[in-house]
């Protein structure tokens, strides 16, 4: 034990000393003021943890520096949005994007005829090249005429604002005009599942041309790919069938049962889009790392200007599901029982004779998350087999790989795991931060800061650095407000707005220049 204590001598002083100057600055405040400034610094700090938790797994177990993670967290919150207050966006794009994955499944069947075919020509060689560019042609001009109903960012009427507007006040579904459906549109889809065929196929050939397969693919792989396949298409089509259908059941919803919705679609589509990400341009740059940085540098610039043309440049508000949004008779509520009761926006929490108004939304259901999230995926790491083959094949992917295990499979897990938590961490904080072009930006500086404090590969380390990230920054924030008692000084003195951001990075440096490593990092 005295071993130990020697050891983490000062990483312990330096948890004693932050734990006293929380101490001291509680004394300074009501219990009131203290009980909620500590609720919104764990709100702070849980939307924080869920962009640094994702960056850390991502660095700390594959090594790479993902950059657009900020830009990828904005990304599931407008998703997140769009899935919430057009519900009938997402299903116009769900056949299209079911007929096109429905082509791609069909790869290990290509890959198993071309290795019974000659390989002689040379003019075989450029044929997976005019197949791609086929297929580019052919998504193109389909997705071009598949009609989906959809906002106009440039027209102020039919913009998201006016959306979110809308949707408070119960009006979306008259607002709506079903996108035309008919011929055009399903020859359309015909198009998309045709062009992911093409893709699928002139990907097998690329891969064999490049020494890759690892020989004939088993008669059940086969069975597997066509059999989902055809559900995809068969899935895609139905829901082509009952779009208004399925649009009128989403709008008829309760908003709380459409929130959730919202956030699954949000967090599948970042783990996705993660996926895509490093199975096509991450992983031939695993022995690049500077090139790593510049690549997702630039699709972090990449994403936002996608986000900018499609949902505009002006912020907007993603409003509270009616679980957190109740304003009326028995509002605020004065327990956890009225709460769900009246499904207020607010509750009181009494301390003798002072009483606090406790945001539902904020400073209750995004920490449950916030630490569900923290439980579920410690537990995924350290206590599932899934974990072991992902800390193992760090350690050594070739041992890994021996035994039959595909480790770039595991790998691209890995990253779409990170990535879909800060989707899911942008979905989080629509209707609590709203929305904008900025917010990506803003968190990844946030998640950095907490990831330099608590180690930048601990995953435990992104949970602390969070935490002390929103308690410095609420604390700050409140002190702002009420003032801080200081000697020599006759008057109060109030920290201005630019201190926030200014002692997080103060913080930052003072435990770097004691631990470089951070709090929880591991001494290299």
């Amino acid at each position: 034990m005295p071993t130990a204590l020697r050891k983490n001598r000062t990483q312990l002083i330096i948890l004693a000393i932050l734990a006293l100057l929380l101490f001291m600055a509680i004394q300074g405040m009501s219990t009131k003021d203290w009980v909620v400034t500590l609720l919104r610094a764990l709100s702070v700090g849980a939307i924080t943890f869920l962009v640094a938790s994702g960056f850390s797994i991502i660095l700390g177990l594959m090594d790479v520096l993902n950059l657009a993670h900020g830009t990828l967290f904005m990304i599931g919150a407008y998703v997140g949005w769009s899935a919430y207050v057009r519900p009938d966006t997402l299903i116009d794009l769900l056949p299209p994007l079911a007929l096109l994955l429905a082509g791609f499944l069909l790869g290990p069947i290509w890959s198993n005829w071309l290795e019974r075919l000659a390989w002689g020509s040379r003019r075989r060689h450029l044929w997976p090249w005019a197949g791609l560019i086929l297929a580019l042609a052919l998504l193109w001009i389909a997705a071009g005429k598949f009609p989906v109903a959809i906002w106009h960012a440039q027209e102020y009427t039919d913009s998201p604002i006016v959306w979110a507007q809308n949707f408070e006040r119960g009006l979306v579904a008259e607002s709506l005009t079903p996108a035309p459906r008919g011929g055009p549109a399903l020859l359309a889809l015909v198009g998309l599942l045709l062009a992911g065929v093409a893709a699928s196929l002139s990907l097998a050939g690329l891969r064999r041309r490049a020494g890759q397969m690892s020989g004939q693919v088993a008669a059940a792989a086969r069975r597997r790919a066509l059999i989902g396949c055809a559900l995809l298409a068969g899935l895609g089509l139905l829901i082509f069938l009952f779009d208004d259908t399925l649009t009128r059941f989403l709008l008829g919803l309760d908003t709380t049962l459409l929130f959730l919705i919202a956030i699954i679609v949000a967090t599948l589509a970042g783990a996705s889009l993660g996926a895509l990400m490093e199975s096509t341009l991450i992983r031939p740059l695993y022995e690049r790392p500077i090139y790593q940085i510049m690549l997702t540098f630039g699709l972090a610039f990449i994403g936002t200007e996608l986000v900018r043309a499609v949902w505009g440049r002006t912020g907007f508000t993603m409003p509270r599901p009616s679980l957190f949004a109740g304003t009326g008779d028995g509002c605020p509520a004065a327990s956890i029982g009225g709460w769900f009761t009246h499904k207020c926006s607010t509750i009181l929490l009494t301390f003798g004779e002072d009483t606090a108004r406790i945001r539902t939304y904020n400073e209750i259901f995004v920490i449950i998350v916030g630490l569900i999230v923290l439980v579920a995926v410690w537990l995924l790491l350290q206590r599932t087999r899934l974990g072991m083959i992902i800390r193992a094949g760090v350690q050594d992917s070739e041992m890994v790989e021996a035994l039959g295990i595909n480790v770039r499979r595991v790998f691209t897990l890995v990253f779409a795991l990170g990535v879909g938590l800060a989707a899911l961490g942008g979905v989080l904080a629509g209707p609590s931060m709203g929305l904008s072009d900025a917010m990506g930006a803003n968190l990844l500086l946030g998640a950095l800061i907490a990831l330099a404090i608590g180690g930048l590969t601990s995953y435990p380390g992104a949970a602390a650095g969070s935490l002390l990230v929103g308690l410095l920054q609420q604390f700050i924030i409140k002190y702002g407000q009420i003032g801080i008692n200081l000697p020599f000084l006759d008057a109060p003195f109030k920290p201005s707005p630019p201190l926030v951001p200014a002692s997080t990075i103060l913080l930052m440096v003072i435990i770097l220049l004691l631990m470089p490593q951070g709090l929880f990092g591991r001494r290299e």
